[in-house]
């Protein structure tokens, strides 16, 4: 079965508060759910038209799950925090294997 994949890319951090309040409930849901954290902030180098902010990665054991756990409960009340505090690109993405 393939793992899943959720790919964060912050394009601009419009609220820094929204934004820590939506981090702390989305930890708890990808932790819920078995999900593991690849990469959370931290250094990057940006390339090929990318924008230098936040860049999460977090790894599921199947797409599947991965699905599951953003339409969790948790994870919604995640989102309702965020409210408009970020413009980002957030994929769901299935892993080869």
């Amino acid at each position: 079965m393939a793992k899943g994949y959720w790919m964060s890319a912050y394009r601009e951090i419009l609220d820094p508060e929204k934004l820590a309040a939506y981090a702390a409930i989305a930890g708890e849901a990808v932790r819920e759910n078995g999900g593991h954290f690849l990469a959370r902030g931290g250094q990057m180098e940006p390339k090929e038209h990318a924008v230098a902010e936040r860049t999460v990665l977090v790894e599921f054991e199947s797409y599947e799950r991965a699905l599951s756990t953003y339409a969790s409960p948790t994870y919604q009340k995640a989102l309702e925090a965020l409210d408009g505090g970020v413009i980002r690109d957030f994929r769901i993405v299935e892993g080869v294997e």
